[in-house]
């Protein structure tokens, strides 16, 4: 269940969420009990469904536009995975400001932070030779240029030869 729900999204609470996270990656102590999807898994598979985006199909390119608010570019990985798969990731980590410093508390803390994914499965006509990505007021826009396509293939004549008395001329 996601404790923001519960009402514990303080930063005590966040906090200490993420200390915990470490020891979930795979280091169950216990693995031969362990059966169910590790945390780790679990908060990916969050990240990816909390990440909102959607596609454009245009004539000469796709375009995968992702909000990324809050963000700079170097928190933002795009890269090509197994030749044919789109993959958006990055982390929103929470600003220690001079106002903490200063004794200022959090009311509410609706922003998500930690890692963030999303994986797009490229078409076959994908030039992943091709692929751009600007960020621009906090929306992320990737564009993959589309291969062209194939050009028809031009008809072959053959040569029809004749027969007489069944020796070729």
């Amino acid at each position: 269940m996601d404790i923001s729900l519960m009402g514990f999204d303080t930063p005590f609470f966040c906090n200490l969420h993420h200390i915990l996270d470490p020891f979930d990656d795979n280091t169950s102590h216990n693995k031969s009990t362990n059966t169910g999807p590790t945390r780790a898994y679990v908060r990916d598979a969050r990240a990816m469904a909390a990440t909102p985006a959607y596609v454009k199909d245009y004539p000469n390119s796709y375009v995968f536009i992702v909000d990324m608010s809050g963000l700079k570019s170097g928190d933002i990985k795009v890269l090509v995975e197994d030749e044919n798969m789109l993959v958006i990731s990055g982390e929103r980590k929470r600003e220690h400001d001079q106002e903490e410093m200063e004794g200022v508390k959090h009311v509410r803390m609706e922003r998500r932070i930690g890692k963030f994914m999303r994986k797009f499965p490229l078409p076959e006509n994908a030039n992943t030779e091709k692929i751009s990505a600007i960020c621009q007021d906090g929306v992320l826009a990737v564009t993959v240029e589309k291969l062209p396509p194939p050009e028809p293939k031009k008809p072959k004549t053959i040569q029809v030869r004749c027969l007489k008395n069944g020796i070729g001329l």
